[in-house]
């Protein structure tokens, strides 16, 4: 399984496969940066080790009407989803092993604790409002 590049010509493809119960791991990044470019690999190597979870690459200069207003303070950012619900967004290390790590560990968490968490801070309850990539998507159209 490989990442989805998310694009103008497929975003109803995109919005229809995260529509369903699997996990969401997005990557934002920028095409003129450097460091995005080399985590591109590593990216595609978390994807197909986690074949049961839809990973999104998104260029967030290309796709700002979709995540035009997140705050994407450096690169690579990881969004981590499932179905409504953010675990995580934030800057990550570009480092594939770390990200894996932070992966499987919300994926391992209950739905239960899961929407215990979503509420559990300022930043988590703005997560949720902000950060779900499904929202974002269909206001974009």
């Amino acid at each position: 399984m490989h990442s989805l590049t998310l694009d103008a010509t497929n975003r109803y493809d995109v919005a229809a496969r995260i529509a369903g119960p699997r996990w969401i791991v997005a990557c934002l990044c920028a095409a003129w940066c450097g460091t995005c470019g080399t985590y591109r690999a590593a990216f595609e190597a978390l994807a197909a080790r986690h074949p049961d979870k839809d990973f999104l690459w998104i260029d967030i200069e290309d796709q700002a009407d979709v995540v035009g207003d997140l705050d994407v303070d450096n690169f690579p950012t990881l969004l981590i989803q499932h179905q409504d619900t953010v675990a995580f967004f934030g800057t990550m290390l570009p480092d594939a092993a770390l990200a894996d790590r932070l992966i499987k560990a919300q994926a391992a968490q209950s739905d239960a604790e899961l929407a215990r968490l979503a509420v559990s801070s300022e930043e988590r309850r703005g997560w949720q409002r902000e950060c779900n990539l499904r929202t974002l998507l269909h206001a974009a159209g």
